[in-house]
């Protein structure tokens, strides 16, 4: 973190919260703060037009996102959009505020695709997500789980997650089974592993003839989580990503190019 960044908390006292630049009070947004009982940490405020304060915020299609400076030895400029809608440049310790500032105008447009991409996100962490559709979790004197529409039912999140890690388990060694079979070319029956990752949907590995798949493919639909089977399998085939491996892969799923673009949205 920028060492001067570390100083620049804002203050609360009695809900009159001030710049820690420049010291100017600011007004709250869209209530009136005397009256209203709720708590400090609810209350959104103007920000400050200083210079100084100027420097920590980007204003994207007229709406304001802090700006996070972490500065490391790296001879490069990293720029994410994190789960807070914080915009997050890590960078050189030598990289000068007009340089970051010029970084930030230069890549508005990739700046604004990363925050609408994490706005999705963060919209679909809301709900329960199964095979293609989202659901509102209610907690409810029932036993097991019940679907009723777009909501589900239970009797607590804990037996949710529980019988979630079951269907995972049951669903994806069934379509593993169904992909399998359906191979004309002779391929090892793969060994099926579970987890979850962040930037892979699945892995193939030749030496102990086993296929991983992410957990999070039970959020998508059975047509993108048998994509992801037939992907692996066809690395059994073909080791690599040449044109005869994405022609084994279209064998098997003519409408692949669709369903891995969507896979990356």
């Amino acid at each position: 973190m920028d060492s001067e960044n570390t100083n620049c908390d804002d203050v609360i006292h009695n809900r009159i919260k001030k710049c820690g630049f420049c010291g100017k009070e600011l007004q709250p947004i869209g209530l009136d703060y005397l009256y209203a009982n709720i708590s400090e940490d609810s209350i959104e405020y103007e920000r400050c037009n200083c210079s100084k304060s100027k420097e920590y915020w980007k204003e994207i299609d007229n709406k304001e996102y802090d700006v996070i400076i972490i500065k490391k030895n790296n001879k490069n400029i990293y720029l994410r959009v994190k789960e807070d809608l914080k915009i997050y440049v890590t960078t050189g310790r030598f990289t000068t505020k007009l340089g970051i500032k010029m970084l930030l105008d230069n890549n508005k447009d990739a700046i604004r695709k990363m925050i609408e991409s994490q706005s999705k996100k963060n919209k679909k962490n809301e709900y329960f997500n199964y095979l293609g559709n989202s659901y509102e979790v209610f907690i409810d004197d029932i036993k097991g789980v019940k679907f009723l529409e777009d909501a589900i039912f239970t009797e607590s999140k804990e037996y949710l997650e529980k019988w979630l890690k079951k269907q995972i388990k049951q669903l994806f060694q069934e379509r593993i089974d169904y992909n399998y079979n359906r191979y004309e070319e002779k391929i090892p029956y793969p060994k099926l592993k579970i987890r979850t990752m962040k930037t892979r949907w699945g892995v193939c590995n030749i030496r102990d003839n086993s296929v991983t798949l992410n957990t999070r493919l039970i959020e998508y639909d059975i047509e993108k989580l048998d994509y992801v089977i037939i992907h692996e399998l066809s690395h059994f085939i073909h080791f690599n990503h040449s044109k005869a491996f994405w022609n084994q892969v279209e064998k098997y799923t003519p409408g692949y190019k669709k369903i891995r673009k969507e896979l990356k949205d």
